[in-house]
């Protein structure tokens, strides 16, 4: 890169004298932001770091990075992984031959437990972690050696990374600066993406007279204010307490609904997946076990990783005495049968995990057509309002589970008795093996 002259910044000698406000976590962003600015004063006005909305990137062409284009239709591919793998050791793949197509305005969530990989990902589709292999295609052409700054992305951190000698408009408008958007427009679009985040009003503050919550949607409104053509979020609300991050996982699906944007998300938290999300990818051990949208996640785990991690969840072990047409009968390990739906079995005589959600469970049915009867014995009754949460013994477990809601029927049911449990084959799903303490199944593998 060549040297650079140019006078201090507004700003830079105060930033100076507050960098002991800039923690670790600031850094990274920091010097990405720093990057930007010198690359731009490089390379002048009319550079490819210079998108506007309405555009994407397209093919290369100078060298100097890539050229800007029209915006895809919604729902065309705009992002793939294509056989990556990221190893730091040079021996343990912490995320392995990674294959994934991702939709030009939807919200994808990266979703799985600590080390499962999600993080990672993120970090090499935002040029932060190099490949070990494969490629990432935006728009088709590879941005794996295309530096950070000159991929267009926005970046919202659960650190936030504002700039704490910058007011909160100073911190929106400086994406445009960079770009060199006239500073009218600059103005006017900043205040309009804080009228977006309900921070209007909030202009002059500095970062550290506002809330948690606040400096969010400033980090939130200085990703979004360039228009940029994909938004990477690393669990940007982690931070917040619970019912300020209930507010601001509606918030963000609204405004992403608004802009139709392409959002991937980063969190190991599965109601904020399931209620922002257009689809979600459930990561374990650096592999992808399930991409599907939240209902079909839920309702339908494609393997008992998926069904325990999702959501709250019943499972009773067994193995396969037949299958016929999409259904299979299992004879548990205490001698009772079940008719189940089958979704990954390896057949008759296999081994296998039943999943049951325990909202689908219904208690004292009287006569009906629930195939799948049992006796049970209530040992513990929580109360939570609108609904009843009941840990009964059933078929040799212990802990299971069942959710009703608090009603007249469900009032009558106290801690010591014995009742009838039901539910459908079609909500009982019997997936691949795992031991009762989640170990190793007949595959070897930790699920």
């Amino acid at each position: 890169m060549h040297p650079v002259e140019r006078p201090p910044e507004a700003g830079l000698e105060t930033a100076r004298a507050d960098r002991s406000a800039l923690t670790p976590a600031c850094l990274h962003i920091y010097g990405y932001m720093l990057l930007c600015i010198l690359e731009t004063r490089r390379q002048g006005p009319g550079s490819p770091l210079q998108p506007t909305g309405g555009q994407r990137w397209e093919k290369k062409s100078s060298g100097r990075g890539l050229e800007i284009g029209i915006m895809p239709h919604k729902n065309d591919v705009i992002v793939e992984f294509v056989d990556v793998q990221k190893s730091y050791d040079g021996a343990v793949l912490a995320v392995k031959d990674l294959n994934i197509d991702i939709r030009n305005a939807e919200f994808l969530t990266l979703l799985g437990p600590s080390g499962s990989g999600k993080t990672t990902t993120l970090l090499m589709l935002a040029g932060f972690e190099a490949l070990t292999g494969g490629n990432i295609l935006l728009k088709g052409e590879s941005i794996t050696k295309v530096p950070p700054h000159k991929r267009n992305f926005g970046m919202v951190f659960q650190n936030y990374a504002l700039f704490p000698h910058m007011t909160v408009i100073e911190n929106v408008v400086f994406p445009l600066k960079m770009r060199k958007i006239n500073k009218a427009k600059a103005q006017e679009q900043a205040r309009r993406a804080l009228d977006m985040v309900q921070l209007a009003g909030f202009e002059n503050r500095k970062p550290n007279q506002l809330s948690g919550g606040q400096q969010q949607r400033v980090a939130l409104a200085r990703a979004l204010v360039f228009e940029p053509v994909v938004v990477l979020m690393d669990e940007p609300l982690g931070a917040l307490d619970k019912k300020l991050r209930e507010q601001m996982q509606l918030e963000l699906k609204h405004i992403h609904e608004r802009l139709e944007n392409t959002v991937i998300y980063v969190t190991h938290d599965q109601s904020e997946a399931l209620t922002m999300s257009d689809r979600i990818a459930v990561f374990n051990e650096g592999v992808i076990q399930q991409v599907a949208t939240p209902d079909d996640l839920y309702e339908y785990p494609a393997n008992s990783f998926v069904a325990q991690f999702i959501g709250e969840n019943n499972m009773l072990h067994g193995t396969v005495e037949a299958i016929s047409a999409g259904e299979c009968s299992v004879m548990l390990d205490t001698g009772e049968k079940v008719l189940a739906t089958s979704i990954n079995v390896d057949g008759v005589g296999s081994r296998t995990t039943l999943s049951l959600r325990p909202e689908r469970l219904v208690i004292n049915p009287g006569p009906s057509n629930h195939p799948n009867r049992f006796k049970a014995k209530v040992t513990e009754l929580i109360y939570l309002g609108d609904h009843n949460r009941y840990r009964v013994s059933l078929a040799g477990n212990d802990d299971f589970v069942i959710k009703l809601p608090n009603n007249e029927a469900t009032a009558m049911v106290k801690e010591g008795d014995e009742i009838e449990v039901c539910w459908h084959s079609r909500y009982c799903k019997a997936l691949d093996w795992v031991t009762e303490a989640g170990g190793l199944g007949k595959d070897g593998h930790k699920h």
